[in-house]
Order: C-alpha cells, then sequence, then structure tokens
C-alpha cells in the first residue's frame, strides 16, 4: 500500500504533535536514573534515562492511531527490533531523546526524532523537534521541509566551513583524517578556515548543518558500532526535501532498512549543505572499497 501525499501529510501532523509532547516533557525533566548499557559505542550511546522512556511511551500512545490505522512497522532506540519493519509497507523509526549527553548535563543539543520509512529503505516524513530552541524541523516526501510550518529556506553566506560531529570525534582515531580533508576543503573553495562543534547528538548536528551555508556532518566507515537507523531516518528525509546531501561516504542513499544490523557507519555517514561541498568532501576522501 502506497500512502498519499494527503495521508502523508495527516500522519506526519501526528508525528509533529508526538515529537512537541515528548519534547515538552523532556524539557521539563532532569535525569532521575542513569543505567549504562553494555554494548560499545559512542558516548551518547553509553547511558539511557529513565526520561528516554518516558518519552518513547508518549510518543508511541501518540502514534498508535497511525499504526493501527495504516498498518504501520516500529522500530525504536528502547525496544529490541521484532523485525516487523521487514513485513510492513512503511514502519516508524524513532528516538525518544537524541544526544543523551547534552540533555544529561543540561546544555543544547538533544532533540526527539521520528522518521517513517518504506520498506525499500527511502524517507517518507522525517520530524525532529528541539526542545531547547522549541524548533520543529519536518518533511514529507515529494512536499518539500518546514521549519516551524514554513517552508525551508536554506541560509547564505559564510567565512568558514563548520563541521558537527559528537564529542567521541574528538578522540577518535579519525580525527586527525577528517580535519586535514575539510581544511584542504575549506582552502579549495576560499574559506577563511574550519569551525569545530562537537556539542550535539547526531539528529541535532544534521539539523545543524541544514542551517549553516556551508557545513557537513561527517563519519568515516567503521566496521562495527557508530550512529543506528533511528539516528538518520528524520534527518535523512529533511535533507532530501531540502535538496541538501545526505549520503553514505560514497555518495549512495543511505541503507534504512537494513537486513542485517540497525547500526549504519559501514559506509560512513555525510551530510552535506550542497552536491558541490559533499563532491570535495568525497574526492578527498578514500576510494570505495
Amino acid at each position: 500500500m502506497k500512502l498519499s501525499t494527503v495521508e502523508l501529510a495527516k500522519i506526519a501532523d501526528q508525528a509533529i504533535d508526538a515529537a512537541m509532547l515528548a519534547g515538552e516533557m523532556i524539557a521539563r525533566s532532569r535525569p532521575r536514573e542513569i543505567e549504562h548499557k553494555s554494548d560499545r559505542g559512542s558516548l551518547a550511546s553509553q547511558v539511557v534515562t529513565e526520561v528516554d522512556r518516558r518519552s518513547e511511551a508518549l510518543i508511541l500512545e501518540k502514534l498508535k492511531p497511525t499504526i493501527e490505522g495504516f498498518e504501520l512497522g516500529l522500530l525504536t532506540e528502547e525496544q529490541p527490533d521484532d523485525g516487523g519493519r521487514f513485513d510492513a509497507d512503511y514502519f516508524w523509526c524513532i528516538d525518544p531523546i537524541d544526544g543523551t549527553l547534552p540533555f544529561i548535563e543540561g546544555t543544547p543539543g538533544y532533540a526527539v526524532s521520528i522518521g517513517l520509512v518504506c520498506r525499500d529503505g527511502t524517507p517518507a516524513i522525517g520530524v525532529v523537534y528541539d526542545p531547547v530552541g522549541e524548533t520543529v524541523f519536518h518533511a514529507i516526501a515529494s512536499a518539500g521541509a518546514f521549519r516551524d510550518g514554513r517552508p525551508w529556506t536554506p541560509p547564505s553566506n559564510s567565512e568558514s566551513l563548520s563541521l558537527f560531529t559528537d564529542r567521541s570525534f574528538l578522540g577518535s582515531g579519525e580525527r586527525e583524517q577528517i580535519t586535514r580533508v575539510l581544511e584542504e576543503v575549506a582552502r579549495d573553495i576560499g574559506l577563511s578556515g574550519l569551525r569545530i562543534d562537537v556539542d550535539a547528538g547526531a539528529v541535532m548536528n544534521a539539523c545543524k548543518v541544514l542551517t549553516n551555508p556551508l557545513a557537513c556532518y561527517l563519519k568515516l566507515p567503521k566496521t562495527d558500532g557508530g550512529g543506528s537507523l533511528w539516528d538518520y531516518a528524520a534527518t535523512a528525509c529533511l535533507f532530501k526535501e531540502a535538496r541538501a546531501v545526505a549520503t553514505d561516504v560514497y555518495g549512495e542513499a543511505f541503507e534504512l532498512n537494513r537486513g542485517d544490523s540497525t547500526l549504519m557507519c559501514h559506509r560512513g555517514i555525510l551530510f552535506a549543505t550542497n552536491e558541490s561541498l559533499a563532491s570535495k568532501i568525497r574526492h578527498l576522501l578514500p576510494t570505495e572499497p
């Protein structure tokens, strides 16, 4: 069953309501209980709070009519993958709080992320709510991208190239290579230099790329760990509809319904303001294996 643009718009409205409801609860809350996860990964994946679970419960309750009415599958960060995403025509892909560390520290950089993905991995709806900025980003396939309900308008003019990435980048083995590549790109296009921002989680990193004239969010391929489907499903839709770039580092579309894993960094991650910038970055990275 293929959902019409009208149906997608109605479903998106419910996702926006769900994201805002959860985000407003998050903004009122302070972490009370922190559990350390046993799985490996970035700093942000090592903690989960009571508020994560409360946020997810609010979202799922709000989205329940869409799940039942349209027979949608479900994939969330806080629940085991039941495989329903392979059978349903569409599935919700939800991160109830992305950017756990900024949230715990009481700083900007966390968000609620809700994506609707087709079985073939194509993003259909993307909704992001930033509780600190009280900002809603959303997109609907073939209907455009929006910020607080207004059509998306790309920013203009920049003196430097911005890299938005997570805090683990500072101690990672890829820091030197990525910094060198991006400094070369900045020089090539006549910018004053490279600015690195490590204050946000994956979702807000992508949104910051969209709201800056020349920016990127880059992660090199890795065989283990890294971001997951729910980290990128919503923002992939936002970028597609905003005519920005969201691909792996080889220029291929994200595999948003991987059959063998929910992890996404096996082919790297590249969000960029435009294709010209993305091409320059890819040109300086290792070729596809």
